[in-house]
């Protein structure tokens, strides 16, 4: 025998396939005993719902889309498979595609991959410009995360970037640090999370009236260990070294960490490091490692839910924004 289908399970259960329909569907007027017998036949030849054709028959592919610029930077791969797990609990299935951070990949991905395999996307940009998103096909679903559409075309969810940048700098102040190096920040240019981390970090200082260092944003190539490594030893090699590291995500401060270890610096009696996103590596590093951990299984729910609503409804209004929330977890790094 093939695959049960349900006018087999009506079949043995002595009802229409219609009463099958409204079982599966959970319908409110159906009697508990037809209820019963229904279920006892479906458990009895071991029917499943065919999902997929479900999903055509409604337009759809039951499936949407995650696009991460690098699986193995953690913080994108936690937040996978949270968002994995969600979609999952929701009936879909979730695509994982890597971009690299590339423009032209997220530029597909923005356009759905010019394909008709996926419901909506759910990006995390890293080299969008703002015009890419200017003008774009509104009847694909789109949520972005931790960066913002300037075109006001797309949800977006992200954490308070500045409230977290300034919370931490608030921290390395009260420890007594005063010359506080943002490690992968910005000052110039579009306004993503490096410019609104490194603001945040302005702000800190000059609410505790400590003088603002451009010298003391130092940008980086990528957001690696290395680049980390590489970019402490700049630093600690100056005339007037810093005495806290705000890095802009842990792979950056656990490179750093390392460096500072191996060229004899101490963490935390010589200097503080503070990461960002929370990643399951900075509890276990030596020292172990003060960051920001953003709510990633709240980022999850709620970039789901905003997709889906878009499924259900393209037109439903105007493109929202979303604050998901973030703690400061001190550690060893920052003499927790």
């Amino acid at each position: 025998m093939g695959r049960p289908r349900i006018k087999d399970v009506a079949a043995y259960a002595g009802v229409s396939p219609k009463t099958v329909s409204n079982v599966l569907n959970d319908y409110e007027h159906v009697s508990e005993r037809t209820r019963t017998v229904v279920r006892e036949a479906i458990d009895a030849l071991g029917y499943r719902v065919n999902i997929a054709g479900r999903q055509l028959r409604r337009g759809r592919t039951g499936m949407i889309a995650l696009a991460v610029p690098d699986l193995d930077v953690a913080y994108f791969a936690e937040l996978a498979r949270h968002v994995m797990a969600e979609t999952e609990r929701l009936g879909s299935t979730t695509l994982l595609v890597e971009t690299g951070g590339r423009r032209e990949k997220e530029l597909a991905a923005v356009r759905g991959f010019d394909a008709q395999f996926t419901d909506g996307v759910i990006l995390s940009p890293l080299a969008l410009h703002p015009r890419d998103l200017a003008g774009r096909d509104t009847r694909l679903p789109l949520v972005l995360l931790g960066e913002n559409d300037p075109s006001g075309t797309a949800d977006h969810v992200a954490i308070d970037n500045v409230a977290a940048a300034r919370e931490a700098t608030a921290h390395l102040l009260a420890r007594g640090r005063r010359r506080i190096a943002v490690v992968g920040g910005e000052t110039h240019g579009p306004q993503n999370t490096r410019r609104l981390r490194t603001a945040g970090q302005r702000q800190a200082l000059v609410a505790a009236g400590v003088p603002v260092a451009d010298d003391l944003v130092l940008p980086v190539p990528a957001f690696r260990w290395a680049d980390g490594a590489k970019a402490a030893r700049a630093l600690m090699r100056r005339p007037s070294p810093p005495d806290a590291l705000l890095c802009l995500n842990d792979h950056l401060a656990l490179g750093a960490v390392r460096a500072l270890h191996e060229d004899g610096w101490s963490v935390p009696a010589d200097l503080d490091v503070v990461g960002f996103d929370g990643i399951e590596a900075t509890r276990f590093s030596v020292p172990s490692l003060t960051t920001v951990a953003p709510d990633k299984p709240g980022i999850a729910r709620r970039a789901v839910r905003l997709l889906l609503d878009r499924v259900e409804d393209p037109a439903g209004g105007p493109a929202r924004d979303e604050t998901a929330g973030h703690r400061l977890i001190v550690r060893e790094s920052s003499g927790g």
